[in-house]
């Protein structure tokens, strides 16, 4: 199955929509902090969170950005950082 990285950023207004979408993408995350998420993702699931977090958020409020970040490329990591792993199965539940 082919995945590719992703890194979903967000700022949100809403206490109650900022903890919604928090918990949504935590179930998809490989790794991340406070509003930042790294994310490996089937096409499939690429749409899926596009649909939810459509769903989820207030457009004339909240922000949200998704950025496909190019697989061959090795991340530089500083303190106490871990690289993304693309583990070997994921579960959503």
């Amino acid at each position: 199955m082919n995945r590719n990285l992703y890194l979903i950023a967000y700022d949100i207004r809403n206490g109650q929509r900022l903890s919604s979408l928090r918990h949504f993408l935590k179930g998809y995350s490989t790794g991340g902090q406070k509003s930042v998420y790294e994310c490996f993702l089937t096409d499939a699931e690429y749409r899926c969170i596009l649909r939810a977090v459509r769903d989820l958020i207030e457009e004339k409020e909240d922000r949200v950005h998704i950025f496909k970040l190019d697989g061959r490329s090795k991340p530089h990591t500083l303190g106490i950082g871990i690289e993304p792993v693309d583990p070997a199965f994921f579960y959503i539940g």
